[in-house]
């Protein structure tokens, strides 16, 4: 049978990277298009893939027939649809945080290091492959300090970002470790990190998603 849901995405995509997190949670089937950010000059800007996203980005959710956008806005429209597991805490406090969180990630750090503004920043500075590494480490230093001073201590994080149940900021934080990691960010400082990210790297749900793990990443990547 043909799943109802339908995944545009790129497998070294951090945005489609946490939707996938959020779909295996919720043990959710789904049939996954790989869309190619960089191929013949990147498969996201042909006439067919403009038509169900014109940002021209990835993630791109069809359920159903209709179109989801957003990487954040799928999660929560699946966590709204189907609700089992849940991906955010039901109390409105607890709601906040993930989103807090969450967004630290997803919204500060991760469009910094976006595929886009590094060409641009390659483009328009001639910056080079050394000079990517130290602008990539930089603002994820930034965000890590943050969100490490967010988590340590506070009650409210458990074995994961928010209690002992994955949710949607361990989504957002998994994709975000694996790039520090691919730009050689030093990890000493942020223990906590550390330690939720191995939680959920201990999950099949995280190990699924992983980008090495999909149909269209480089066989010797």
């Amino acid at each position: 049978m043909t799943p109802d849901l339908v995944l545009y995405g790129y497998w070294r995509s951090s945005a489609a990277y946490r939707v996938r997190i959020a779909l295996n949670l919720k043990g959710l089937a789904y049939e996954s298009q790989p869309v190619h950010l960089v191929r013949d000059g990147g498969e996201q800007h042909a006439p067919d893939y403009r038509a169900l996203n014109p940002q021209e980005l990835v993630p791109c959710l069809v359920d159903g027939g209709q179109v989801f956008t957003q990487s954040m806005a799928i999660i929560e429209y699946l966590d709204e649809t189907r609700p089992t597991p849940p991906l955010l805490p039901a109390d409105p406090a607890g709601r906040a945080r993930v989103r807090a969180l969450s967004q630290v990630l997803a919204c500060d750090v991760h469009p910094l290091g976006n595929l886009r503004v590094l060409q641009h920043v390659v483009a328009q500075f001639d910056a080079d492959e050394a000079a990517k590494g130290v602008w990539s480490r930089h603002w994820i230093g930034e965000g890590f300090r943050a969100l490490e001073a967010m988590l340590a201590g506070n009650v409210a994080t458990g074995r994961f970002c928010h209690g002992d149940q994955p949710g949607m900021a361990d989504a957002c934080l998994a994709p975000q470790v694996y790039n520090a990691v691919r730009w050689k960010l030093p990890l000493d400082d942020f223990p906590t990190i550390q330690r939720i990210y191995a939680a959920c790297q201990a999950l099949e749900a995280f190990q699924q998603a992983a980008p090495e793990a999909q149909s269209d990443a480089p066989a010797a990547s």
